[in-house]
């Protein structure tokens, strides 16, 4: 009897809706690069057994990287509604009393601002009225950042 292999998709794909818990945090790793993190509540109302309404609501941490980095410090703050992609990412560490921590995060791709910016309320006008998309990076360039992100410490 032979084993056969069986070869599975990879799939690491997010997306969400949801509002900061808090102002968003910006940083900079040692290589100058800006990273953003910001937190998201994310809530769900459903029904229970009994038929009562409950409500549920899971917190997700999420970093956005470069530019995309710097508008989101400049533009959002704690309440301010977002939607996310991205992809899932663990991070390991150690306390400084030599405890092993993991923790799984929201890599960003692309980030959308679901409110008018303060600017856009002025004299801008109907031009900047919508929702705002920020890419984080180019698909190439997710790859390399992906790499490099890896490699250089996230410096929260």
């Amino acid at each position: 009897m032979s084993t056969i292999t069986l070869r599975l998709h990879e799939l690491n794909d997010v997306r969400l809706v949801g509002r900061l818990t808090r102002d968003p945090e910006l940083r900079f790793t040692g290589k100058g690069q800006a990273v953003c993190r910001i937190d998201l509540a994310i809530n769900r109302r459903y029904k229970d057994a009994t038929g009562e309404w409950k409500d549920d609501t899971s917190f997700i941490p999420v970093v956005v990287w470069r530019e995309a980095a710097q508008r989101c410090s400049e533009r959002l703050k704690k309440g301010s509604p977002v939607y996310v992609e991205g992809r899932l990412r663990s991070r390991n560490w150690e306390t400084k009393d030599g405890q092993k921590r993991t923790s799984i995060e929201v890599d960003t791709r692309r980030i959308q601002f679901l409110e008018k910016s303060e600017v856009s309320q002025g004299s801008q006008g109907a031009r900047d009225a919508s929702p705002q998309t920020e890419q984080a990076q180019t698909n190439d360039e997710a790859e390399t950042a992906s790499n490099e992100s890896v490699e250089e410490e996230i410096p929260f």
